[in-house]
């Protein structure tokens, strides 16, 4: 007798929501099955946002967070300081930011770090725009480097660092309040306050 299994379109929802990260083999039958038996499950609905949100929603061209064909809500808020520029991991590394209520100026997205096991190199990160935008200003700015203190982390900070050193900035690095091998999506606003509030110069 064969062993009773899932049909086929279950299987293949299973499959897709693995893909998610965090999300395991038992976690992805759950959430499946979840989403075809419970009543308030809205699934029709969930795949609409999800391919709306998909067609519409890009990186940045300046500053690499999410944008709409509209424009970048940093980008566009011109009560921002432009002497001041962050530069973080990803464009999710700025909300914490933004809800700690620390920093008011302009943000950088480098699109990830360094990290030769995983085979990103500088020529993945979007560094070339940081350079173009550091060139380009019309005064000295502040270069605050908030990457994660994990060695990948310290590794991009540092190789950043040089590239920028002798350039028409000043660079500083947030302190250390965050854990150590932890990034910005885990840290709390009081964490997050205290180290931009703590940063020093490189």
């Amino acid at each position: 007798m064969r062993n009773v299994e899932f049909p086929q379109p279950v299987k293949a929802l299973i499959s897709e929501l693995k893909h998610l990260p965090g999300v395991g083999p038992r976690s992805a039958e759950r959430i499946a099955v979840w989403l075809l038996q419970n009543p308030k499950a809205n699934s029709g609905a969930l795949a609409e946002v999800m391919l709306v949100a998909k067609e519409t929603i890009r990186p940045c061209t300046v500053c690499g967070f999410f944008a709409t064909a509209e424009g970048c809500d940093v980008c566009d808020d011109s009560s921002r300081d432009e002497r001041i520029l962050c530069v973080v991991e990803q464009a999710t590394d700025v909300l914490p930011l933004e809800r700690s209520g620390a920093f008011r100026g302009r943000y950088h997205c480098l699109g990830g770090k360094l990290s030769p096991l995983d085979r990103v190199g500088p020529e993945d990160l979007r560094i070339p725009p940081l350079l173009r935008r550091i060139e380009t200003a019309v005064e000295e700015i502040e270069v605050i480097l908030a990457l994660g203190s994990d060695v990948e982390g310290e590794a991009t900070a540092n190789y950043v660092a040089e590239l920028l050193r002798g350039r028409n900035c000043k660079l500083t690095r947030i302190a250390q309040g965050l854990p150590a091998g932890g990034g910005l999506e885990h840290a709390d606003e009081l964490t997050l306050l205290r180290a931009m509030q703590g940063r020093r110069s490189l």
